[in-house]
């Protein structure tokens, strides 16, 4: 029988799995840790009784991935679950720019912007599945829906700070401006629009739901689906080198292309070692947990009602914050994230008692201590938090690098998205997930489309690994 090792069990890693497995190879999984889940584990970090998920939070790219839509992962305990307001953008002014699943909602709440806001969402958004199935492949594909990508790409091409210019008021703008920053790069820099863009068509499409029991519920998913295909787990089993592996006709990588390279040594042509050790980092996050008695006291009664806070001031504020990150300069006031996961899922919250999930973009291996701003930026905007702290569980880049091999440097996205980077990861090639090892390939975050439990990086690291099966008489469907 066909058979194939995967190296790593986060969503990326399991897509790549089951992808292979209803393919009828016999798969393999190794993980390092005890549990599964790379990006997407969750677990009791402040106080017993409250669910945190410990990075990958809201996946709006999640509902909307093109692979994980034909898996009926329903059927092996995937729920998702949306708040009454997927984001939420406050100003200093007291008003909040809203995003709504529902794009005339949406509108209706920016004002003067509205119509502008429609016009420039209402065909990504309708046009959403077409453009998803294009750009969440490797650059290096005809198009399938080239009239899409056609209106799509100039748009996506261009600077956030240009972008935004096409908005008058400073709730539209910073509203698009928190979408853009989940680029974790300098928004003056090309293609940073791009983004911010698709983010908010996704939430327009599908939301920004959570999965119901926390992210772990995704690769929980994943995992039961592999098992029902035969496919097998192992954690605590870490891979040092090329001897780690059990034999196999295929191996995927769920790996940095540092960690890639480590582990194959001198197999890897010297072209694509020279690219991995190129390969960029991005910045970091710094991440607080909190547990909350009673809720945030935001100063817009709508924050509350919304599972994603942005907290970042006006447009200009944010842009500012993340060119001192890039540059390595920790802001005074850091672009902070803030998750309400528990208004779409209650069951994460023990009675009165809420977990609160927040966090920051600093500097690559920034080892400060961040969580007096991140509260700050809390408490700019809801006075009176830090007196509803309970418990508060703080991790930095170095903690967060530790908790998962992948986050080098604190950088939880896989690489950094700079210009050529975020459409040629890790290096320019045909075939980006080929490691130029025979048979090995990598399907982490760090290869096409990037990061998002969406599992898309893993399936198309499995189609790769599918055709050289084929190419090479491998028993498989």
């Amino acid at each position: 029988m066909t058979t194939a090792v995967v190296v790593g069990s986060g969503p990326n890693g399991l897509a790549a799995a089951v992808h292979l497995a209803r393919h009828g190879v016999d798969v393999q999984v190794l993980e390092a840790a005890d549990t599964i889940g790379g990006g997407t584990r969750s677990g009791e970090l402040t106080v017993p009784g409250l669910l945190h998920d410990e990075c990958s939070a809201f996946h709006p790219m999640g509902a909307g991935s093109p692979y994980l839509q034909t898996l009926d992962l329903g059927r092996y305990g995937l729920t998702w679950k949306w708040p009454e307001i997927d984001c939420a953008h406050p100003l200093d002014s007291g008003e909040a720019g809203l995003l709504h699943r529902s794009i005339a909602a949406t509108a209706a709440g920016l004002g003067e912007d509205g119509a502008r806001w429609q016009r420039m969402f209402g065909g990504l958004a309708d046009g959403f599945d077409d453009l998803a199935a294009d750009l969440m492949r490797p650059i290096a594909n005809v198009p399938r829906h080239p009239l899409r990508l056609a209106s799509f790409g100039p748009r996506a091409l261009l600077p956030a700070t240009t972008t935004a210019r096409w908005w008058r008021t400073d709730k539209a703008r910073a509203l698009f401006g928190g979408a853009a920053a989940h680029a974790y790069y300098r928004l003056d820099r090309p293609a940073t629009s791009a983004v911010g863009m698709m983010i908010i068509a996704a939430g327009h499409r599908y939301g920004w739901p959570v999965a119901e029991g926390g992210s772990q519920s995704i690769t929980g998913a994943l995992a039961a689906m592999l098992t029902d295909w035969g496919g097998k787990i192992s954690t605590g089993v870490r891979v040092n080198s090329v001897a780690d592996i059990p034999p196999a006709d295929v191996v995927l990588l769920d790996l940095a292309p540092s960690a890639a390279l480590r582990i194959l040594g001198e197999r890897v042509p010297e072209r694509v070692a020279r690219a991995y050790r190129r390969f960029r980092h991005g910045p970091a996050a710094f991440k607080v947990d909190f547990a909350v008695e009673g809720g945030v006291p935001w100063r817009n009664p709508d924050c509350g009602r919304a599972g994603t806070v942005h907290l970042g001031g006006n447009f200009a504020e944010i842009a500012d914050a993340e060119r001192d990150v890039v540059t390595g300069k920790m802001p005074q006031r850091p672009f902070v994230l803030v998750g309400q996961q528990y208004l779409a899922d209650p069951g994460r919250s023990k009675g009165t008692l809420h977990p609160l999930y927040a966090y920051a973009h600093v500097p690559h291996g920034y080892t400060g201590d961040a969580t007096k701003a991140i509260t700050a930026q809390i408490e700019r905007f809801a006075p009176g938090f830090r007196d509803r702290v309970v418990a508060t569980v703080s991790s930095g880049p170095v903690k967060l690098a530790e908790s998962n091999a992948n986050y080098i440097g604190g950088d939880i996205i896989g690489g950094a998205n700079s210009e050529t980077q975020v459409v040629l990861r890790p290096r320019i090639a045909l075939d980006p997930y080929s490691t130029g090892v025979p048979g090995t390939y990598l399907c982490s975050a760090s290869t096409p489309p990037g990061a998002g439990a969406h599992g898309m990086s893993g399936f198309n690291a499995a189609q790769s690994a599918l055709r050289h099966l084929r190419r090479h008489g491998g028993d498989v469907l």
